[in-house]
C-alpha cells in the first residue's frame, strides 16, 4: 500500500520577504520594472563570509531556503535521506562569467572555480556537502516543470518507502544575458510595469524574476505538517478547450469532486497571450471558485510555481488567505484542498493537489 507524503517544512527566498518565516506576506513589496531581483536575506547569518564570497547567488538564495526549511522541520542533517532540486537554468551567472573569462583571457590562466559552479547539479550537491549527505542526489532540468519534476521523483520514493525524509527545492537567477536576450524575443514586457497591476496590463510578456525554494517531504505525518501532496501531474503542449477536462480527469484519478477544491492557484503573469489558459477557468465548471495569482508578487520564471508551492503550504497552515494574492478581494476562510495550475507560454503545464493535514 502506497504511503501518504506529507509537507513538513517550507523555505523561501524571493521577491518578497518570504525569508522571515515570522509573518505571511503582511508586508507586500511593490515594484516599476521589467525584472526584479529577489530581497536578500543577510547571508553572513546563513553562510560564513569566505565560503559566500566563491558562492554564486543561486546557491547562497537554495542555502538560506534549505536551511530555513530543515531548521523549522526541526530535523538533525543525518536524517534527511535525500536531496533532490529542479531549476530551468542552474547556476546561469557563473556560465556567464566563465565563458567571458575566455573570451577576455584569449582561453588562458582560466581558474576553474566558475567552471565548477556553473553546472546545473551544482545546488544539490553544495547542499550535500555540507550537510553530509550521501544519498540520492539529483537535479531535474525540465524547464517550467522543473520543481513539479522533483515533486514527483520524491513523491515515488516516500510513497515506495525507499526513503523516509526528502529535501526538495527549486531556484532560479537572474542574469543579465538571460534578461537581454528575453528583451530581445519579447518575453520580458518591453515597458517598466507596476508588479500589482501587471494581470490587467494588457501586453505581451512577463516580469522576469529570481528565486529559491525548498520544502521537507516526508511519509510520516507529523503535528506541524503544512499538508498532503495529494497528486501532480504535467502536460508538454495542451489546447485551451483542453484544460477544464484534463483538470476534471485529475480530480477524478484523486478521488475528488470539483466542489471539494476551496481555492484555485493560478499561475498568471500578465502576458496577454497566453493568461487566456487561466481565463478558460473564470466559466463553466470552475466559474464560482475562489482563485488567487502568485505571480505579480514573485515574478516569472523557471521555478516560479515554487512560490506558488510555498504560498499554498503557508495558507493551509495558517487558515487565511492573504487578500494581496486574491481575485475579487473576496475573504476564503480555512480552505482545506487547494489546485495549482501554472503554464508557461503556452506549455509545460503542471497540476499539483495539496489537502490540509
Amino acid at each position: 500500500m502506497k504511503k501518504p507524503v506529507y509537507i513538513q517544512s517550507v523555505g523561501s527566498v524571493s521577491a518578497q520577504k518570504t525569508f522571515d518565516s515570522s509573518s505571511f506576506l503582511e508586508d507586500i513589496i511593490t515594484y516599476n520594472d521589467t525584472t526584479v531581483r529577489v530581497i536578500d536575506p543577510n547571508y553572513k547569518e546563513y553562510i560564513p563570509p569566505a565560503a559566500a564570497r566563491r558562492m554564486a547567488k543561486g546557491i547562497k538564495m537554495s542555502t538560506v531556503s534549505a536551511k530555513n526549511a530543515l531548521t523549522e522541520a526541526d530535523l538533525e542533517e543525518r536524517e534527511v535521506d535525500a536531496i533532490i532540486v529542479g531549476t530551468g537554468l542552474g547556476c546561469i551567472g557563473d556560465s556567464e562569467k566563465f565563458v567571458k573569462d575566455i573570451i577576455d583571457n584569449d582561453e588562458q590562466f582560466l581558474t576553474p572555480t566558475r567552471f565548477i559552479q556553473s553546472s546545473h547539479n551544482t545546488v544539490a550537491g553544495q547542499i550535500a556537502l555540507g550537510m553530509g549527505c550521501k544519498g540520492h542526489n539529483f537535479t531535474y532540468v525540465h524547464s517550467s516543470i522543473s520543481l513539479e519534476s522533483s515533486l514527483l521523483d520524491a513523491k515515488l520514493q516516500l510513497e515506495e518507502d525507499e526513503a523516509q525524509t526528502i529535501l526538495v527545492g527549486a531556484v532560479d537567477e537572474l542574469v543579465d544575458h538571460h534578461v537581454n536576450t528575453h528583451h530581445l524575443i519579447g518575453h520580458i514586457k518591453k515597458e517598466p510595469t507596476e508588479t500589482f497591476n501587471v494581470l490587467k496590463s494588457q501586453t505581451k510578456g512577463a516580469i522576469f524574476s529570481e528565486g529559491a525554494h525548498f520544502f521537507v517531504l516526508s511519509n510520516k505525518k507529523k503535528a506541524g505538517s503544512y499538508a498532503e501532496l495529494l497528486g501532480i501531474k504535467t502536460f508538454n503542449t495542451l489546447q485551451i478547450e483542453e484544460v477544464e477536462n484534463e483538470i476534471l480527469q485529475f480530480l477524478n484519478e484523486n478521488i475528488l469532486d470539483p466542489e471539494e477544491i476551496d481555492l484555485l492557484l493560478l499561475g498568471n503573469n500578465g502576458d496577454v497571450e497566453f493568461d487566456t489558459y487561466y481565463q478558460t477557468l473564470n466559466e463553466g465548471t470552475f466559474v464560482s471558485h475562489s482563485k488567487a495569482y502568485f505571480k505579480h508578487l514573485s515574478g516569472e520564471y523557471d521555478t516560479a510555481n515554487g512560490f506558488g508551492f510555498w504560498l499554498a503550504n503557508k495558507i493551509l497552515k495558517e487558515g487565511v488567505v492573504p487578500s494581496a494574492v486574491l481575485r475579487d478581494n473576496h475573504e476564503i476562510t480555512s480552505p482545506k484542498t487547494i489546485l495549482i495550475y501554472n503554464q508557461y507560454r503556452g506549455e509545460n503545464h503542471s497540476l499539483l493537489l495539496l489537502r490540509k493535514c
